[in-house]
């Protein structure tokens, strides 16, 4: 490997490890080829979503900007030369493990999809998804795309395994949806769906005008529920996959389902404080998945 881009492998690393804080845990058991596959797609998709999320940005900047990164990107995979570490690595892991380029595309996409039609105006946060339906249209950019790309990096054969990681994604989603709904409110985005929300007497105004842990719980309790059976996905898909990724998949979906179950645990008040698993907690789960690693 040259040294620039054993530097660009770095940079990718460096920022997995800082932002990552659960993607990271399960690189560390991958082989190192993988591991350094899927920092670089996840520093690509951390860039994105610094974009999309920069308070300082006009709307129209933002879709400027998204479009700019991925053309960026478009160029170095046609071959052409770069300095941007992340596009130098994430092209050399897409020749590496053959992941096709539209994924990437979708990956922006799904970014973009966070982006309200106009800038924003007026009391609470708007609805962007009526039905869950239409969450699930949402997720499959953002998520289930990622899942694509992933398999694609621990290796698999049977095709089957193609929606069982779009399936797995979703688990994740909806763990992350449960869990930052106070955090996504303040920044005008509402992803419980409409007819969620209404089942329950409920509106996504309210997650503008303060939060009311009891009246919100049933509603993150059925998406949570959703989740649940999503994660059954996982388990199909962990046989599927190359046998040296195995104990990174376990890690990470371990890591995702704990994290859902101590939600639950807490009656899923994720308001007073954001619900994390710690750091032991998850060098716990960790260490089975390096014991498994070892046994594979």
């Amino acid at each position: 490997m040259s040294t620039q881009l054993d530097h660009a492998y770095a940079v990718c690393r460096g920022i997995t490890r800082s932002a990552a804080r659960n993607f990271y845990y399960a690189f560390l058991v991958l082989p190192r080829a993988k591991r350094n596959a899927l920092a670089a797609v996840y520093a690509f998709m951390r860039h994105s979503d610094d974009i999309c999320d920069d308070p300082g940005l006009p709307l129209e900047e933002k879709h400027a900007r998204l479009a700019q990164w991925l053309e960026e990107l478009h160029q170095v995979l046609a071959g052409e030369a770069s300095d941007d570490p992340v596009l130098l690595a994430l092209a050399d892991a897409q020749r590496c493990f053959q992941i096709p380029p539209e994924l990437f595309d979708q990956l922006v996409q799904g970014t973009a999809m966070d982006l309200p039609e106009r800038e924003q105006g007026g009391p609470g946060p708007p609805i962007a998804y009526r039905t869950f339906d239409d969450l699930r249209a949402y997720c499959h950019y953002v998520a289930s795309v990622v899942g694509l790309v992933c398999i694609r990096i621990f290796g698999y054969r049977d095709p089957a395994a193609e929606p069982l990681a779009e399936r797995t994604g979703l688990a994740f989603q909806l763990t992350n949806i449960i869990r930052d709904v106070k955090e996504d409110a303040a920044m005008g985005r509402v992803y419980l769906p409409e007819e969620d929300l209404a089942r329950f007497d409920l509106s996504a105004a309210q997650l503008g005008n303060g939060f009311d842990p009891a009246a919100l719980r049933p509603v993150l309790e059925m998406e949570a529920a959703r989740a649940r059976e999503f994660y059954r996905a996982a388990e199909q898909l962990l046989p599927l996959i190359d046998a040296d990724s195995r104990p990174a998949l376990w890690t990470l979906v371990e890591i995702y389902r704990r994290l859902l179950e101590k939600i639950a645990a807490r009656r899923y008040d994720v308001f007073r404080e954001r619900v994390r698993l710690s750091v032991p907690e998850k060098l716990h789960i960790l260490s089975k998945g390096i014991l498994r690693r070892l046994a594979a």
